[in-house]
């Protein structure tokens, strides 16, 4: 009896053992290895880059949504045209119609025979122009009617290949609005898992200083005054204000503000202006950053710009050259 409790003991020594054994090397048995706290350096390295591949993906986010705008009104217009073919292409059909019953029931038999049944030459030449007349008339109707059909099947194909796009570019929107949200998610994670302290310093506070004075006249002056005032701002995934920007709804708003009208996308940006050599900068041009473009910012002189530029920082002034840049434009 002894023995046997020896040996128990002894068994239940060893599972104990293992079991430390394997918490100690994180294979826990039903609780999750334990994950070591990034300090400061590796947890801005890890959002920097988690922050940069969510605004890759909701600049693609916005750039699809002007898209998919353009096409809507695109595929609008289109249904509109075909709706009128259709009206004309019917209408065509009954007239066809209307002939083919005609011919079945014998009118054009009965107009061929008054030719041949004619008394003298006169009457001859008559009915044959008109039996003649009659068939280009048929001719021409079926040729219009062969042509209207054509163009409605063009106008169909159009339409349909409008709307496979516009499915597309939905589908698409839907696999980046994820994809923002995962790399948003885990950039959350990694700023959770410091401690407050470090949490605030990486992070940082709204900017609260003196604003730069900043020369600039016309529409480029309006332009620069709102994105000025939105220094401090939060920065938001796809947000165009009043409370929070990404980087390309900042601009859009700033330029709105002076009476130019800009698509909210960083990419579609650029073609909205005269492209501006870096020399030749002035305040209030679009500057933009990486290759393909996935970012903008607004130009304020002195080797400066104004822009929304991640979640961390939110609308901050910051250098020309924090971000690669890839070109400038002037827009107005």
């Amino acid at each position: 009896m002894l023995h046997g409790r020896k040996r128990t003991s002894a068994l239940v020594a060893i599972v104990i053992a293992l079991f430390t054994a394997l918490i100690s090397l994180g294979i826990g048995l039903d609780s999750p290895a334990a994950v070591a706290k990034p300090d400061l350096r590796t947890a801005k390295r890890q959002v920097a880059q988690l922050e940069r591949q969510a605004e890759v993906a909701s600049e693609r986010f916005n750039a699809a949504k002007v898209k998919l705008a353009a096409t809507s009104v695109t595929l609008g217009a289109l249904n509109a045209d075909l709706a009128r073919e259709q009206v004309v292409v019917d209408a065509m059909r009954k007239q066809v119609a209307t002939m083919v019953v005609d011919q079945y029931q014998g009118d054009a038999l009965s107009m061929t025979s008054q030719v041949v049944l004619a008394r003298n030459p006169d009457a001859f030449l008559s009915n044959l122009n008109a039996v003649s007349a009659y068939n280009d008339q048929r001719g021409q109707v079926m040729g219009e009617y062969s042509t209207e059909l054509s163009r409605l099947q063009l106008r169909k194909s159009a339409a349909q290949a409008e709307a496979s796009t516009l499915r597309a570019l939905k589908k698409k929107m839907a696999a980046d609005k994820a994809d923002i949200d995962k790399q948003a998610a885990k950039a959350q994670a990694v700023l959770n898992s410091l401690q407050p302290v470090l949490r605030t310093e990486l992070v940082g506070r709204a900017y609260t200083g003196p604003l730069p004075t900043v020369p600039a006249s016309g529409r480029a002056a309006a332009a620069v005054a709102y994105a000025m005032a939105q220094v401090g701002k939060a920065y938001v995934y796809g947000a165009a204000g009043p409370n929070a920007f990404d980087c390309s709804g900042l601009t859009m708003r700033a330029w709105g503000a002076a009476g130019v009208a800009l698509p909210h996308s960083a990419d579609a940006q650029q073609g909205y202006g005269a492209r501006v050599p870096e020399s030749q900068l002035q305040p209030g041009d679009l500057v933009f950053y990486y290759s393909p473009v996935s970012h903008v910012g607004m130009y304020i002189g002195n080797g400066l710009i104004v822009n929304a530029e991640n979640p961390s920082s939110g609308v901050r002034i910051t250098s020309l050259h924090s971000m690669p840049y890839s070109g400038a434009v002037r827009p107005g």
